[in-house]
């Protein structure tokens, strides 16, 4: 039986296969409503908009299609062209086929708009209300008119039929009112500091309804919330599955595809952390679904910042206990190893023990403690370069033929050793190109590096150079506060970092303290996450972080409130390095401590103390 897991719009569902396991990759299918098309919901990512009424053709079916089963039909198939925008190179993979039927909804009830008694048609009754006849049938959709040789949709005709009642009733797209219009504020785009100033209206009501509109990752979703007509990020206190890659990541979000994905859930928020995401509870249908996940063995209960916090967590417990134990009779998933006695407790043994590492080279500084590596064991780096070394480019292109825009992939040369590297263009002309001199800024996308170089400089992506996502992860030193390179010791701070980082071929150990989502663009480049690490030098053994505290080029973060145990060993060890750069006036120590250690007060100014400038 097949039960709906998503609506992507109002024209398009994702239908999930309830005999296999929610880990399997079969076990979704994209079902598009044959012979009909909805209003497009638009791209954010491009600034799009919803047209009219995409929203409300969505929320219909959502109200009435999701965990709900049905009876799917497929009756014909597509070839359409990937999205624009696509960096592959030209070929076949450039299409991708849409498969189109007829969905029926096996519910018992009737609905408005639609006869009561379905007539027959050439193929016989239909087994259940049809789904793009409800759409039809209120307005929020029109029929496709095919050519005489196109296949359609079998139940046609009762389309065309509903479609006239729809619009003889002036129902929806084709009212002469003016379409409904929402402004939704969504958090995940903006700053941290406006999901912070959000938090008292989310608070206030303590628990509060919202709809679950995506699954990002095991414990984390995109919700929206009606009352304040927001999206947020979300996510379980104290509850974490696997991170992406890890085994069994894709078993938890799966499992919360099929229990809550656009589902209405009750959520009680208690704080938000430094990258605008909400912490808290989520309710379905009156279940914690952090028990659900503990429960079905896909994620482990976190306690160290204080089990009294977190609401129910005597039921948590207690359900990460029975997936333990569980692990001898079936596979418990994560706990299918575990042994009785050898995890100490929840709080910082097993986090240390959790955290993810790897071995890097470090390839461009920012400034800001911040700086791009790449993963020396990584083999798409080696398979990439040894592409890019085969490559014999001569000769220039032809002006004209030629026209790189704003976030094209390209092939760039590196003016330091001439070489050819894939690049990402940031600025460019407008327009076309004139001349072989023009100037064009390129970020490279497997350092970190940017640099200005002329058109000449430039060449399409060849078809032999794989277009994978760049292998440059750009990194934050964790725990610490850097001054940027405006402020006072940031060229410092900088200077400080690049010589013990790339004055001579180094290989570091960068262990992830945390992701950062909204760290991760420097200067409009799309680098995906921040990674806050402890950068490692495997040589002495010695953490570039403790070496920034002592050489007084950076502080201490402020101690947060409820600090988990291994956060908090990691900072009492720090301070001392940091205390040795005060007491021997190092650095930003120069004058005396700083007055607050707050990210709004300036670090002490040359200018105060009456020191020249340099």
């Amino acid at each position: 039986m097949l039960q709906v897991v998503e609506v992507v719009s109002g024209d398009c569902i994702i239908v999930a296969d309830e005999s296999l396991p929610f880990g399997s990759p079969a076990a979704e299918r994209r079902v598009n409503l044959s012979s009909i098309r909805c209003p497009k919901l638009g791209n954010p990512r491009r600034d799009e908009k919803p047209a009219p009424y995409a929203r409300e053709a969505r929320e219909f079916l959502r109200t009435r299609l999701i965990g709900n089963q049905v009876q799917v039909s497929m009756e014909y198939s597509r070839k359409v062209p990937v999205a624009d925008g696509s960096t592959a190179p030209a070929g076949p993979a450039d299409s991708r086929v849409m498969g189109f039927g007829s969905v029926f909804l096996l519910s018992q009830g009737k609905e408005k708009d639609v006869p009561s008694t379905t007539p027959s048609t050439a193929v016989g009754q239909q087994p259940g209300v049809n789904v793009a006849e409800l759409i039809i049938a209120r307005g929020l959709g029109t029929v496709i008119r095919h050519r005489d040789f196109e296949e359609r949709s079998n139940y046609y005709d009762n389309l065309l039929a509903a479609e006239s009642r729809a619009t003889a009733g002036r129902k929806g797209i084709h009212s002469a009112k003016d379409p409904p219009s929402m402004h939704v504020t969504d958090l995940l785009t903006t700053s941290a500091k406006k999901a912070k100033d959000f938090l008292p209206f989310l608070q206030r009501n303590r628990r509060m309804t919202a709809v679950v509109e995506y699954v990002l990752s095991g414990h984390r979703f995109k919700l929206f919330v009606p009352k304040e007509t927001c999206s947020i990020a979300f996510s379980l206190s104290g509850v974490r599955c696997p991170g992406r890659d890890e085994p069994y990541s894709n078993d938890a979000i799966s499992l919360m595809r099929r229990k809550i994905m656009q589902r209405d859930v009750e959520i009680e928020v208690e704080t938000v952390d430094r990258t605008g995401t909400f912490l808290g509870t989520l309710w379905e249908s009156k279940t914690n679904v952090g028990i659900i996940l503990l429960e079905a063995g896909l994620a482990r209960l976190q306690t160290g910042f204080g089990a009294d916090r977190i609401p129910d967590a005597h039921l948590l417990a207690q359900a990460e206990q029975s997936a333990k134990k569980q692990k001898l009779k079936a596979r418990a998933l994560i706990w299918e190893n575990y042994v009785e006695g050898e995890e100490v407790s929840n709080g910082a043994a097993n986090d240390k023990k959790q955290k993810e590492e790897f071995k890097a080279a470090v390839t461009e500084v920012l400034g800001g403690g911040k700086f791009y590596v790449q993963a020396v064991e990584d083999q798409k780096v080696a398979s990439i370069q040894q592409q890019l070394a085969s490559l014999n480019l001569k000769e220039a292109p032809v002006i004209g033929a030629f026209n790189p825009k704003k976030g094209d992939i390209v092939l760039a040369q590196f003016s330091a050793d001439n070489s050819w590297n894939r690049a990402m263009v940031v600025t460019g002309p407008r327009g076309a190109v004139q001349s072989a001199k023009e100037k064009f800024e390129v970020f490279y996308i497997d350092y970190g590096n940017q640099e200005t170089v002329t058109y000449s400089q430039l060449r399409p992506l060849d078809p032999s150079v794989s277009s994978a996502p760049g292998l440059a992860q750009l990194c934050q030193l964790a725990y610490l506060k850097v001054p940027t390179l405006e402020e006072d010791y940031g060229q410092e701070a900088a200077m400080y970092l690049s010589e013990n980082t790339l004055s001579e071929p180094k290989k570091f150990k960068a262990v992830i303290e945390e992701r950062d989502t909204s760290g991760g663009k420097v200067k409009g480049q799309g680098t995906g996450n921040l990674l806050l690490v402890t950068l490692i030098d495997e040589e002495s053994d010695t953490s570039i972080n403790a070496i920034m505290l002592k050489g007084g080029v950076a502080r201490l973060e402020k101690r947060r409130r409820w600090e988990p145990k291994d956060r908090q060993q990691m900072l009492d060890e720090l301070e001392k390095n940091q205390a040795e750069a005060r007491t021997k006036r190092l650095g930003m120590w120069e004058y005396g401590d700083i007055e607050s250690d707050d990210d709004e007060n300036p670090l002490p100014s040359a200018k105060k103390t009456g020191a020249g400038k340099r």
